[in-house]
């Protein structure tokens, strides 16, 4: 008779900080089985930096591309340099080089309290929202057309 095969031990783990190979694995099962079911294999994760010359990191834009779409995750730039063009700035060359990759649409997510009119202003519109979230404010999802046809304001 063969060994009868113990099953390892298994819990879960509570973390608000979890490494960050830990989230590496996580995110990597989600994509290679997204990959899997749909057939898209190429993803591309972005990140543009704004930083002064020492390296201080002022503001970016992080997101991926993926199935033709571009995913905007975070924009953010720093109070005092704010309404200086530099967020339009980030999304601008985020399109573009999600456009070099084959992207035609681009997604985001943004708060009543966040960069709404920013947004609409290159050219996004609102296709959903979720009102009270969090309570007194909305949720808005947009998306955009990628192509040759965009004016940025």
């Amino acid at each position: 008779m063969g060994r009868t095969r113990r099953s390892p031990k298994l819990q879960v783990v509570f973390s608000q900080d979890p490494p960050a190979a830990a989230r590496a694995i996580v995110e990597r099962g989600v994509d290679q089985h997204n990959v899997g079911v749909t057939n898209e294999p190429d993803y591309y994760p972005l990140s543009f930096i704004l930083q002064d010359d020492a390296g201080e990191v002022l503001g970016g834009v992080l997101g991926d591309i993926w199935g033709g779409w571009l995913h905007v995750s975070f924009l953010w730039v720093a109070r005092p340099l704010r309404q200086q063009g530099w967020a339009r700035r980030l999304m601008v060359d985020a399109e573009r080089y999600a456009i070099s990759r084959g992207a035609h649409d681009a997604c985001l997510e943004t708060f009543s309290f966040q960069a709404r009119p920013l947004y609409e202003k290159l050219g996004y519109q609102v296709y959903a929202q979720l009102d009270d979230f969090p309570p007194g404010h909305t949720k808005y999802f947009l998306r955009k057309r990628l192509g040759k046809k965009e004016n940025h304001r």
